[in-house]
């Protein structure tokens, strides 16, 4: 990640729309599947804020990143079991030990996503689990995927096929985010037809309060979709795996 990104992400962390989001319904599916006590870890921490809320719902928690500076801001923000760590390799954690493991939006970041998986899975207690969020729909790969060096987005067959590959199994995945999706599509489809590339840092479009509060109310609405029926389409993708 590119450190501005980063310091982006911790401006935004507690107010923009698309990171109060993801938090709520993470955090609603970690309490759900697996709730606490126990130990969660997550990869790739980011801001740490993710970590914050799961040690505030009595999780015992564990970050690794391959960031200096993200597992440095965590330590400042008083956790203390975040480490520098390259994902792809074996993880320094006791074997069946975690009753969750947390990797949102980091699995399109990975050369080799499966063996990453099997990372995780080695950390898990039997009746523990993986909670994933990665991008959707390949035909949206575009310069924001690049510039954050993701390697692909993925469709539902993809991620049920890196977990078979892995040695898990798919207990549900579904869509999320739907509600800007169609924005997304005018928005790569135009600098697709038009050639455009941009080679500034990737930036989160700033919203208006109004518009931020409209984003989070339909966030909401679509939580509730998610945990009754899923969502048959969205920018995201959100899922559990199990041993």
């Amino acid at each position: 990640m590119d450190p501005g990104h980063l310091t982006e992400l911790i401006d935004l962390e507690e107010n923009y729309w698309w990171h109060v989001a993801k938090r709520k319904l993470v955090t609603e599916i970690l309490t759900t599947e697996f709730p606490p006590p126990g130990l969660v870890i997550e990869g790739g921490i980011g801001s740490a804020r993710n970590l914050l809320e799961f040690r505030r719902l009595g999780y015992e928690v564990t970050g690794f990143d391959l960031m200096q500076e993200a597992v440095e801001h965590g330590r400042s923000r008083g956790l203390e079991n975040v480490f520098v760590h390259e994902l792809s390799q074996p993880w320094p954690v006791a074997p069946a030990s975690a009753k969750a493991v947390l990797l949102l939006d980091v699995m399109e970041h990975m050369e080799d996503p499966v063996q990453l998986l099997k990372n995780a899975a080695e950390t898990l207690a039997e009746d523990g689990g993986i909670i994933i969020t990665v991008p959707a729909y390949p035909m949206l790969y575009s310069d924001w995927d690049r510039k954050l060096g993701h390697f692909c987005r993925y469709t539902k067959s993809k991620f049920r096929q890196n977990a078979e590959q892995a040695g898990l199994k798919v207990k549900w995945v579904t869509h999320w985010n739907s509600f800007s999706l169609p924005a997304a599509i005018a928005i790569r489809g135009k600098d697709k037809l038009l050639k455009r590339t941009d080679d500034s840092p990737p930036r989160f479009t700033r919203v208006s309060r109004f518009t931020n509060a409209c984003l989070m109310s339909c966030a909401q609405i679509e939580r509730k979709l998610i945990h009754a029926t899923g969502v048959p389409f969205g920018l995201s993708l959100v899922g559990v795996l199990t041993k």
